[in-house]
């Protein structure tokens, strides 16, 4: 007996199958189907107490599964419930529009909930679950979530620029820039949406929300830090403003560039969701980047000096390049620089090393950090019916061939139980499959992917394999499929942009190197923090190659901030004495993004899903591993033990500002 029906689109979660996977084919299919417009949300009752139901709450039960029929507009009526084996459950299924997604879909389920709860007798406890329950759900817990995102965002963004700049006025000028930006790239994604046709979910425009705000102060903060360093030797503040835009303009640039890049190799994945974000997260930091560089040196140069009261820079102001806290320590870097390039890696690598045994892939219960009711209701009824008879999995084949797909359904010791459905009227035939398998485990993946491989035998038949089940197969298959093209490519695009824009061959390997095995160990700090004190089952499928595109593009926007301050004050100092130089004129700023970053990412945080929760923690802490690990002591290590080399091919003379071709 099918207790929920095969075409389950209209609860969908955010990460979707490819188009061309099979479970994605059995649901196209199944549109031939009678009844294909209709989705079956799930009723459960049961008792309070946990023991067997009486008549009496049979009869309740079934007003109660009544009361949701009428509330969903069903005019049939609805069918018969079905007894759990062990007597203390029974379930009814409602079918409602398949079509239906979002807040709509959210609120016809809430309107199912309260009427199944209307009037049930004290001691019973009814549960609307199944797949429109869990989008509805999914819906629900992005219901204000851009308004609380956005509020979060603003207000951690608020706070850290105001404990930066040490002025009651300041800060208000970068945030209203980047917020008023942000909602220009959220314009700009809803008619990116209407041009390429991909669907943009809740995740996804909270996740572009965080970058835009995170990068879009990143820039901000490395602007105004170049502007208040120019203003100490400048008495015109529009001339100071003019040369820290021309100085910090190019690494501005490049560092979105390589980030947008990173994004838009997102496009070679086949999980749309993947694809959907990488498109819109780009397009929102092109904003970023054009608000900061375009409308923010306008508003700087209109309040002038002033706008840093009550710390206006002045001459008098010290050089943070030749003293202060992260010079002192990039003083102390550069005089030990193999202990400390040799301590910190090894660190690294044993965070890395945290990785290996890290689970991924949730199922569908496993997708909410609060309580859900679709997932309750769902444990109700693995705890009271056998393991797969609420979510049994479809097959698909041609009537022609129904004796034979019969057989090998009825060979499969892993199946327990199968029910043809009615045929298609176009020459195909369904059937609805039962496992002893729990729901989303591994044995249930075993069962697909065997009775794939058997149903491919038959000549001829035709015969797919999808559900639940098979649609979280597809979807982790698809993932690790990503992340084998995706990574790969990433890492050559970040490459490629740092040796255009250093016009070296090692500087950037180096570079590259670091940041990919600071976002390892980010990711293994991050993946047991996750699961040892969060208590999160796994990885959600999508965390690894989002966190690593995240922590990689990110990182190589701090080493462009810190290198090619480096590469200018090479010329006129060494390369040894300029890292040193540049880690004391950028570890403030440096820190100081990274700081706003890492909080900006804690905020997805107030989103209930999973997924984004362990976004969040992992950039959070590989963004502040990156600070003030990698960019303060690895880095600096790095280039003071190879020297002048680190610029090979080239090489600069310390009395010029031009790459010539002479040793250092």
């Amino acid at each position: 007996m099918a207790l929920v029906g095969e075409n389950d689109s209209a609860g969908s979660a955010p990460s979707s199958v490819p188009p061309e996977a099979e479970s994605a084919q059995v649901t196209e299919l199944l549109t031939q189907f009678p009844g294909a417009d209709t989705a079956p949300a799930i009723l459960v009752v049961s008792r309070s107490d946990g023991e067997v139901l009486s008549e009496a709450d049979l009869a309740a039960a079934q007003q109660a599964l009544d009361r949701t029929a009428v509330a969903a507009g069903t005019d049939a009526g609805s069918p018969p419930l079905v007894p759990a084996p062990d007597g203390k459950a029974t379930l009814g299924l409602v079918p409602i529009d398949s079509s239906l997604s979002g807040f709509t879909l959210d609120d016809l389920v809430t309107s199912l909930r309260t009427a199944a709860v209307d009037g049930l007798p004290d001691g019973l406890d009814a549960q609307v679950t199944g797949g429109p329950a869990f989008g509805a759900d999914i819906a629900n817990s992005f219901s204000g979530a851009n308004f609380t995102l956005l509020a979060v965002t603003a207000l951690v963004v608020a706070i850290l620029l105001i404990v930066t700049y040490r002025s009651p006025v300041l800060w208000l000028v970068p945030l209203l820039v980047i917020g008023f930006g942000d909602r220009v790239a959220t314009s700009v994604g809803t008619a990116l949406a209407e041009v390429t046709g991909l669907s943009f979910d809740g995740s996804t425009s909270g996740i572009t929300s965080v970058l835009v705000f995170g990068a879009g102060t990143n820039y901000a903060l490395l602007l105004i830090s170049r502007y208040r360093e120019e203003l100490r030797a400048e008495s015109d503040h529009r001339r100071a403003l003019a040369r820290a835009v021309r100085h910090a303009g190019p690494a501005i640039l490049a560092s979105n560039a390589t980030v947008v890049l990173a994004l838009l190799t997102l496009l070679l994945a086949i999980l749309p969701s993947t694809r959907s974000l990488g498109a819109l997260a780009a397009a929102g930091l092109v904003v970023a980047a054009v608000f900061v560089l375009l409308v923010l040196p306008p508003l700087l140069a209109l309040f002038g000096r002033k706008l840093f009261w009550p710390f206006i820079p002045g001459p008098d102001d010290r050089d943070t390049a030749t003293s202060g806290a992260w010079f002192s320590i990039a003083a102390a870097v550069s005089r030990h620089p193999a202990r400390t390039a040799s301590i910190t890696i090894v660190a690294l690598l044993a965070c890395a090393g945290a990785l290996f045994g890290t689970g991924i892939g949730l199922s569908q219960t496993e997708q909410f950090r609060v309580t859900a009711e679709s997932v309750e209701g769902f444990e109700t009824l693995s705890e009271h019916f056998p393991a797969g008879l609420a979510d049994p999995t479809t097959v698909v084949g041609k009537t022609d061939s129904a004796a034979e797909i019969e057989s090998v359904l009825a060979a499969d010791d892993a199946i327990t139980s199968f029910t043809r459905g009615a045929d298609s009227g176009t020459g195909l035939t369904r059937w609805s499959v039962v496992s002893d398998s729990p729901p989303a485990s591994e044995e249930a993946f075993a069962v697909i992917e065997d009775l794939r491989g058997a149903l491919k035998d038959i000549p001829d038949a035709e015969a797919l394999v999808g559900g639940s089940d098979a649609q979280a197969l597809d979807t982790s298959d698809a993932a690790a499929r990503d992340r084998l093209v995706v990574v790969p490519a990433i890492l050559i695009v970040v490459l490629a942009v740092l040796l255009v824009l250093l016009r070296a061959v090692v500087a950037p390997l180096v570079l590259v190197g670091t940041t990919v095995l600071s976002a390892l160990a980010a990711l293994g700090i991050g993946s047991w923090v996750s699961l040892h004190i969060f208590g999160f089952p796994a990885l959600d499928d999508n965390v690894p190659l989002f966190a690593f595109l995240f922590l990689v593009a990110l990182g190589v926007d701090y080493t462009i901030f810190l290198v090619t301050r480096t590469r200018e004050e090479t010329p006129g100092h060494g390369t040894r004495s300029a890292i040193v130089r540049a880690v004391g004129a950028t570890g403030g700023v440096i820190t100081s993004a990274g700081i706003v970053l890492a909080a900006v990412f804690c905020v997805l945080g107030v989103l209930p899903l999973i997924t984004l929760t362990q976004l969040g923690i992992i950039v959070g802490l590989g963004i502040l591993l990156d600070t003030f690990v990698v960019r303060t002591l690895v880095i600096p290590a790095l280039f003071t033990l190879i020297g002048p080399g680190i610029w090979w091919p080239n090489t600069f003379d310390s009395s010029s500002t031009e790459l010539v071709g002479q040793k250092e």
